[in-house]
């Protein structure tokens, strides 16, 4: 484990920064606050506010390439979570005992806030951000991280909060050693990036698991009961943090469920419910969320008027099943953020009409079986939107009636617009990463609701 010493000898210290993207400049910033000698080094170029701000801070840095003269004699390196440790650079630091972090490690090092923690392959962002709605709407002192929001480690030198609620992926728990959750929530683990875990899920697995390291008697663990590979991870670990399971129904020692269209929470001292209809969000991933997001506000003493409040009139997350419009009786649904087959496993089993389905991008060794049984009761036709359709053409060929191999946006809207019929839906939830043809899955999702938009 890496230690990276006592904070207070910071000063002076060299700190250099790989990436200058949100974690990478808010970290550059935070040292130079604290004293240290800060270099930035980016293989790319850095643009707009990033650019401003290492100006702003006086802060040296080089892009479109690493100069290992002004890097491997750090006292301490943070990375961008992007960045594999087998990254040349890294590896030399490494070799040469320089400690590697990331930026929440860095930036936790220099808080005594309470953290909320809270990763999973899939709803991550939506529980993050429904929980970060709840602590804002009771007034709490509050500041939204890590995936999502601002850069950690620049609120924590410019505007430090009392709270975070912090989105955490593998790659960023990759690289923290000292950090702890006051509460950590794991969703689920599903196949997700595991060319970078060996191909491995249990190497996929320890690394979720890690949101747990340091965690006390007086700290929580929030985590859904049916998940296999989370209890299973569960046996293989040792914590003392207080276990807090939901789950869809009720199950012995849970502490959130449904049953009969109510959810109920059940903590020491905190019993409560709320209907699964006034629930803003809908959907069975959704209930997972809104259950894990409802634990995390009772453990911190919110009012239960003020949690189910908050739970009604949350607005949904940009790109995740969010309704684009309906025409001539179509729904037009965009989830582009469904990188993953999972992802779309879950927003199949929301739909409850006939689905025309827009898959395909850069795929990750994805398994399409998951989604079969779905596709073959729920889906009328496949639209294929990437460079390269042939993975899923091939495995959906002989299981929906109609598939269509398109290799743009634009063929793939117009494909939708043919195939629909009044009271169908069309589903953008592509299962695969968006580099193919776009900068990310933000990017695909917005030109696909422009898209939908101008079609008359």
């Amino acid at each position: 484990m890496y230690a990276i010493g006592d904070i207070n000898n910071f000063n002076g210290k060299k700190l250099v920064v790989l990436g200058g993207g949100e974690s990478g400049v808010g970290a550059a910033v935070l040292g130079q606050e604290k004293g240290m000698k800060v270099f930035l080094s980016d293989m790319g170029t850095i643009r707009g506010n990033h650019r401003d701000n290492l100006l702003k801070y006086n802060i040296p840095f080089e892009e479109g390439k690493h100069t290992p003269e002004l890097i491997l004699d750090a006292d301490i390196a943070v990375k961008s979570p992007g960045i594999p440790e087998t990254a040349p650079m890294v590896a030399e630091l490494i070799r040469r005992g320089v400690p590697v972090v990331s930026e929440i490690e860095f930036a936790g090092a220099f808080s005594d806030a309470k953290m909320i923690c809270i990763t999973g392959s899939n709803g991550k962002t939506t529980t993050t951000l429904l929980t970060y709605h709840i602590l804002r709407k009771n007034g709490f002192d509050v500041g939204l991280a890590g995936n999502v929001g601002k850069s950690l480690a620049m609120q924590v030198a410019l505007s430090p909060k009392k709270f975070y609620v912090i989105e955490l992926s593998s790659f960023q728990l990759d690289n923290m050693y000292r950090f702890k959750a006051d509460i950590a929530v794991i969703l689920n683990i599903t196949p997700d990036h595991l060319d970078r875990y060996d191909h491995k899920m249990e190497n996929y697995a320890a690394a979720k698991f890690r949101i747990l390291q340091n965690q006390t008697a007086s700290d929580s663990f929030i985590y859904w009961l049916g998940d296999p590979l989370i209890s299973a991870q569960i046996a293989k670990v040792q914590t003392e943090a207080r276990l807090l399971p939901f789950s869809d129904h009720p199950a012995e020692g849970a502490a959130a469920w449904l049953e009969n269209g109510i959810v109920h929470f059940d903590l020491p001292g905190d019993v409560w419910d709320i209907p699964r209809d006034h629930l803003s969000l809908s959907g069975l991933h959704n209930l997972y969320n809104s259950m894990a997001a409802g634990l995390c506000a009772s453990l911190l003493n919110i009012q239960n008027d003020t949690i189910k409040e908050a739970l009604k009139d949350f607005e949904a997350v940009e790109h995740r099943l969010e309704f684009v419009r309906n025409l001539n009786g179509v729904k037009w649904i965009n989830d582009s953020k469904a990188t993953n087959v999972n992802s779309t496993w879950y927003a199949l089993e929301s739909m409850n009409t006939p689905t025309i389905l827009i898959l395909g991008g850069k795929d990750k060794g994805n398994d399409y079986s998951e989604i079969e049984k779905f596709v073959k009761e729920k889906v009328k036709a496949i639209v294929c939107m990437g460079v390269d359709n042939s993975k899923i053409l091939n495995f959906f060929n002989s299981k929906v009636k109609t598939i269509v191999d398109t290799h743009s946006l634009e063929e793939a809207v117009d494909a939708c617009a043919r195939l629909a019929e009044e009271g169908d839906t069309v589903l953008l939830s592509p299962c695969c990463a968006s580099f193919d043809l776009f900068k990310s899955y933000e990017d695909r999702g917005r030109k696909f609701k422009d898209a939908v938009n101008n079609l008359r």
